[in-house]
């Protein structure tokens, strides 16, 4: 039981870290407060709630992991490698693509709402 409980302060120790060296978690986070502060003066229904808290997480589950690639890839190799490279642009692009599909869903739940 002591192990299981102690994941949970190795796990919390990276996502400080993420907000802590990571200046896009920390623009991230930014952004999801603004949204959250948006979600709350616009008067969402609950599953619109769900859906914004999903949208957070996976944004910044991805962004862990896309910090956890370059910090593997930047102990593997100090030297530029082109594999290396792919392997950094590739996880950046997963939450290029995972922010694309946020903001869309934020326009699909927001602009009906301020605009329609």
């Amino acid at each position: 039981m002591k192990r299981f409980f102690k994941s949970f302060v190795y796990a919390w120790a990276g996502v400080k870290d993420g907000f802590r060296h990571g200046r896009n978690m920390r623009s991230h986070g930014l952004s999801a407060g603004i949204v959250l502060i948006a979600s709350w003066l616009t008067g969402l229904s609950q599953v619109e709630w769900m859906i914004i808290f999903i949208v957070i997480a996976g944004m910044m589950a991805l962004e862990l992991m896309n910090t956890a690639v370059e910090y593997a890839v930047d102990l593997v190799t100090a030297e530029f490698h082109p594999l290396a490279k792919k392997a950094k642009d590739v996880a950046a692009g997963s939450v290029l693509v995972f922010a694309v599909a946020s903001a869309v869903i934020g326009g699909m739940i927001f602009f009906p709402k301020w605009f329609g």
